[in-house]
């Protein structure tokens, strides 16, 4: 396998992980805003407390993505799949 194939596949996979990680997270942040609203209409006087842990959720969905995204850029960028197909080839 050529590093130009690697590097080819590396860029289809970081395509894919971004676009489904951009997906998820609007899935995500679709449901939990949808919750809280209801949850907030049901209980007025808990949308206080509601809302504070909605936000926390919703860093932790963000979250997931970020590490995804920042894990396909250091593929992009470093490479390491290349470096070990060199080692192989000498």
């Amino acid at each position: 396998m050529h590093a130009a194939n690697i590097y080819a596949y590396t860029i289809i996979a970081t395509a894919i992980v971004i676009g489904l990680g951009a997906i998820g997270t609007a899935i995500g942040f679709g449901l939990l805003g949808g919750k809280f609203l209801e949850s907030a209409a049901r209980q007025p006087e808990m949308a206080s407390m509601l809302q504070t842990k909605m936000f926390i959720v919703a860093a932790f969905v963000d979250a997931v993505t970020m590490i995804g995204i920042g894990i396909m850029i250091w593929f992009s960028t470093a490479s390491p799949f290349v470096d070990a197909l060199k080692t192989l080839m000498i």
